[in-house]
């Protein structure tokens, strides 16, 4: 899984971290792990062509901010392929609303998630594989993740399917089996709720490595849709890590946030392993 920082800035990537789980690496390789985005030595061809990220950041950027009720300015997002490794700038911190949890927000703040106390939010990260992008990132370790996407589709249940059947089926291989969807909604700023749609695909994995388990979830929260885009945000994990019950109580966590409630905090400088 390739991580790369949101932010215009360069990010870190830690190869060893995500090869394969969740990079823009071939779909069979071993599966796949973790990498976080670190300083490489050689220039990568992302960078030769930078324009090409800042345009996918600021499309996602413009679609979450239209389904957000147009005050909000959701996350950000670029394209893989290889790592990037960022340097820390400001960003906003708001409170999470599930008791225990970390809250995940995007740069300015205007949208959050939250996550169980043993996942790591890395909020300035950007991951995915070929097919889906994720920006406004958290990790379970080297086996399981959760981020925001946008899918061209209308119907909030087909994003959703989308999404989650695209993530697990690069992510773990197999065939994802996608149950049925379910209401949701999530609070805007101003207090009123937006329609959502949650599904989630279950699947066996076929590929094999340090994340290999039996059983597999993808949890998959679909918003929006009027504009003929939808906002997802997703969270997929090894079902012995983290199970179902957990997965949809991240996801259903997603909000955009009132001004009041957010704050500005500078992160630490990234560190590599």
């Amino acid at each position: 899984m390739s991580r790369r920082s949101e932010d215009a800035t360069p990010g870190y990537e830690d190869n060893a971290a995500l090869r394969g789980f969740g990079g823009y690496e071939p779909a069979d390789a071993p599966r796949a792990q973790p990498k976080r985005i670190r300083p490489k030595p050689k220039p990568l061809k992302w960078r030769r062509a930078p324009w090409f990220g800042l345009a996918f950041i600021a499309l996602v950027a413009g679609v979450l901010n239209a389904l957000g009720a147009g005050k909000q300015h959701p996350a950000s997002s670029s394209p893989q392929p290889a790592p990037l490794v960022a340097t820390p700038s400001p960003r906003a911190a708001v409170p999470a609303v599930v008791a225990g949890w970390q809250s995940v927000a995007g740069r300015d703040g205007s949208y959050a998630y939250d996550v169980p106390p043993n996942w790591q939010p890395a909020p300035g990260t950007q991951h995915g594989w070929t097919g889906i992008r994720l920006i406004t990132s958290a990790f379970l370790g080297k086996c399981g993740g959760a981020g925001i996407t946008t899918e061209p589709l209308p119907d909030l249940e087909a994003a959703a399917h989308k999404a989650a059947t695209d993530l697990a089926t690069a992510a773990y291989g197999g065939s994802p089996q996608v149950g049925l969807g379910s209401d949701a909604q999530i609070p805007r700023a101003d207090g009123t709720e937006v329609p959502a749609r949650l599904v989630v695909a279950e699947v066996t994995p076929a590929k094999t490595g340090e994340c290999t388990s039996r059983h597999a979830l993808v949890a998959a929260l679909a918003f929006g849709g009027n504009s003929g885009t939808s906002g997802v945000v997703v969270a997929y994990a090894d079902s012995d890590r983290s199970g179902r019950e957990e997965l949809e109580r991240i996801v259903r966590s997603y909000r955009f946030v009132p001004a009041a409630d957010r704050s500005t905090t500078t992160p630490p400088p990234t560190t590599s392993r």
